[in-house]
């Protein structure tokens, strides 16, 4: 089963300090906030997946008291998001930003309203979500989706527009209680979706999905081009993990399935959110045992092998193109390639 590749761990710490913060209320500060933020074996940030340096504070979810009185601070801060997108814009030193404004100036929707965390100097950050972006604040602000945003934001903008992006997409595909059918409602500051009726609780979906750069004894790559792509659009394999199958199988079966290459040694490298709608994409090398390609088909129209000088030859005669960057998929073809690859539509 394919997944979008246009699109694809850290450790965290477990120590807790527990700190006043900005808007008077106590609040427990887990360790986690510094993770790595770059996998070790990439040489810069994988999009998306860096660390946001905020405390997503899940103990606050459900107190709502604590909940109004970040809210009420002055130094809170909201951003819209709708439709996947949210406003930014560029600032006279040449960053792009989210563009949030003060607690007390956005409309509050107490049923759409989602609580991110907090950052270390006490400073929450919530995200509405509204059938519509607000009007244009300046004439520098724009819509955006996280395929463009996610490359221009900073960790910290590019951490909450993500999770807010998520919350939405959950909230808008599990409305209703998967074990009655009844109307759920919003709780825990966006976090679970609650049913009257038979008091269940739903908490947000996340599907794992492998993502994987196959190479066989010649160290060549191997790469596809799903049947909906634009012609020479071309991408690793991957797709979602299936019950009761570790993702090693996962890997193996879905290169066998899509491109009939068998696989031996599987080797784990970074992961990415991609929340369209709600996909965590696990990344991975993968060495070939097989070389022959027999393609299904179906999800795969065609792949192909590529050594280094073949894909530079592909990329500068714009026969192949490659997937965008702000995707694990590029990162992993990086990875091999030894350079950054061309931006899409450009030669190399």
């Amino acid at each position: 089963m394919s997944t979008s590749t246009d699109n694809g761990v850290t450790g965290t710490g477990n120590g807790v300090t527990t700190s006043t913060t900005g808007n008077g209320v106590t609040s427990t500060t887990s360790s986690s906030t510094g993770v790595l933020g770059t996998n070790a074996r990439f040489d810069r940030p994988l999009a998306l997946s860096a660390s946001s340096g905020i405390d997503r504070a899940a103990h606050h979810r459900m107190d709502e008291a604590w909940l109004a009185a970040a809210w009420s601070h002055p130094s809170t801060r909201v951003f819209v998001v709708s439709g996947g997108q949210a406003l930014i814009d560029d600032t006279p030193d040449g960053r792009t930003e989210l563009v949030m404004t003060p607690a007390f100036e956005a409309p509050l929707t107490e049923t759409h309203r989602y609580f991110l965390g907090t950052d270390d100097e006490g400073v929450s950050y919530f995200a509405l979500q509204k059938d519509s972006l607000p009007g244009r604040m300046d004439q520098s602000a724009r819509p955006a989706g996280l395929r463009e945003a996610g490359l221009l934001l900073s960790p910290r903008d590019a951490g909450l527009m993500v999770h807010a992006v998520a919350l939405e997409n959950w909230q808008r595909l599990h409305r209703f209680c998967s074990r009655c059918g009844e109307r759920t409602v919003i709780a825990a500051a966006g976090h679970i979706r609650r049913c009257q009726a038979c008091g269940a609780e739903h908490y947000p979906r996340t599907d794992p999905a492998v993502i994987m750069l196959v190479t066989d004894d010649q160290d060549r790559a191997l790469l596809g081009r799903q049947v909906h792509w634009p012609e020479g659009r071309f991408s690793t394999l991957a797709g979602f993990v299936e019950p009761g199958e570790s993702i090693e199988q996962s890997v193996a079966r879905e290169v066998f399935e899509e491109a009939g290459v068998v696989v031996g040694e599987v080797e784990y490298l970074a992961s990415q959110p991609w929340p369209f709608p709600s996909s965590l994409m696990l990344g991975f090398t993968a060495r070939a045992t097989s070389s022959e390609i027999n393609v299904d088909g179906e999800e795969i129209e065609e792949a192909r092998w590529f050594s280094r000088e073949d894909l530079a030859a592909a990329f500068a005669s714009g026969e192949v193109l490659p997937p965008f960057g702000i995707s694990i998929a590029a990162r992993l073809i990086e990875h091999w390639y030894g350079k950054p690859l061309p931006k899409p539509g450009r030669a190399a």
